[in-house]
């Protein structure tokens, strides 16, 4: 090992984090090549306690459905449910299950303890309600929004009546049907309703925009940033469900892309609250542009960390995870001319690398790319140094609690 790469290796905590920023961020993202492994949430949950605890951060924002997030959020910041039910409906794809969310779950409860509002932590979802096999129905976010609204504005000034709204959404399973993701003609996405639905849904918003002062003097913060997300994901659903029934060669790449810029929007709303760290996959999360392959076919999109970079400049960081192996399944050690390989040599199971200063110390020859034989892992791409902030280094998945 190298003195330049050596001089690159911290500590995982917030002062070596922010010692490689050039100011705190509002937004903090801290990604991971792979889903589901214990050792990376138990990073994540010790590095948001010291953020929290040492620098003022106040919100968590994970990769789940930003409607169901509300669950949590509820029962973190007043109790509101059971701890067994908040964990099942207040996360999607099933992290409810994991229990280093349970733990992050408890630990936010206790830390809200007895604080005033102005200094709980408070918990977000920022992916749309959507699952790989196809999107939520619009009700819930459109009902939601037309019900806010109604409570504070003029008869008169709303587009619709709810029970138009009713009528023209039907039954949810026209909505939720797994086979649309895959066959656009079982999609209802662009059907005269949907049609209808969109058009409305832009009317309730900009009813939204128009009426800001009223609304805003007569709701509380969180009223009024719940109304915001419910505009939006009524919105970016529709728009979603409309692209699944496109028959064109484009309708993957556009589909992967909103659900981005839909992740995007609700990062840059927990921004505007207060600072925030971001937990979801670094292909969500990297300002380079994402890639990968769905049914043979190659993707390109832009992904929700890039969209925020580009409005938010300093005001995003992104540190990227990156793992040296997950024996069960079937990644063992990496070879050593990548980078997960060269930083396997170090002496930590657990360290902060500056990936600039990285780049630079491996410039020649410069890193291959790693390849993994098991499709649920995305290994760094040594070309997307230069984009990263920091790189948390975890040796082995079976390694226990990070810090």
């Amino acid at each position: 090992m190298t003195p330049a790469v050596t001089a690159a290796v911290h500590t995982v905590d917030p002062a070596a984090v922010m010692s490689l920023l050039p100011t705190r961020p509002r937004l903090l993202a801290l990604g991971e090549p792979t889903h589901g492994e214990d050792v990376l949430l138990d990073v994540r949950n010790e590095l948001f306690r010291h953020f929290v605890e040492q620098e003022g951060y106040r919100t968590i924002a994970i990769e789940s459905d930003c409607l169901m997030g509300l669950v949590v959020d509820d029962h973190v910041t007043s109790g509101a449910g059971a701890l067994d039910e908040v964990m099942e409906r207040g996360f999607s794809h099933e992290w409810g299950a994991f229990a280093a969310n349970r733990e992050l779950v408890r630990w936010m409860c206790a830390f809200n303890d007895g604080r005033p509002e102005s200094e709980q932590v408070r918990f977000a979802g920022f992916d749309g309600p959507l699952e790989i096999t196809g999107a939520a129905s619009p009700r819930q976010a459109l009902t939601a929004l037309h019900t806010y609204l109604t409570a504070r504005v003029d008869d008169a000034l709303l587009p619709c009546t709810a029970e138009t709204l009713g009528e023209l959404l039907g039954a949810d399973d026209r909505w939720t049907e797994p086979a649309a993701m895959r066959d656009p003609s079982r999609s209802v996405g662009r059907s005269p309703e949907a049609r209808q639905l969109r058009l409305l849904a832009d009317d309730l918003m900009a009813l939204l925009d128009t009426q800001t002062p009223q609304l805003v003097a007569t709701s509380t913060p969180d009223e009024w940033h719940r109304a915001r997300l419910y505009g939006r994901t009524a919105v970016g659903l529709l728009r979603y469900h409309s692209a699944m029934a496109d028959p064109s060669p484009s309708r993957m790449a556009r589909l992967v892309a909103l659900r981005d810029s839909m992740m995007a929007a609700n990062l840059l709303a927990a921004a505007e609250r207060s600072p925030t760290l971001v937990n979801g996959h670094n292909g969500h999360l990297q300002r380079d542009r994402s890639t990968m392959r769905m049914g043979g076919l190659p993707l390109e999109w832009w992904s929700a960390g890039a969209i925020v970079a580009a409005r938010t400049g300093e005001e995003y960081a992104f540190l990227a995870t990156a793992l040296g192996t997950i024996r069960h399944q079937g990644v063992d050690a990496p070879p050593p001319d990548t980078v997960e390989g060269l930083l396997y040599a170090l002496p930590q199971e657990h360290c902060l690398v500056d990936a600039r200063r990285l780049a630079t110390a491996l410039a020649d020859p410069t890193p291959v790319p790693r390849v993994s034989p098991w499709y649920g892992y995305a290994p760094l791409d040594p070309a997307h140094l230069a984009g990263i902030d920091g790189i948390v280094f975890v040796k082995d998945t079976a390694s226990g609690k990070g810090g």
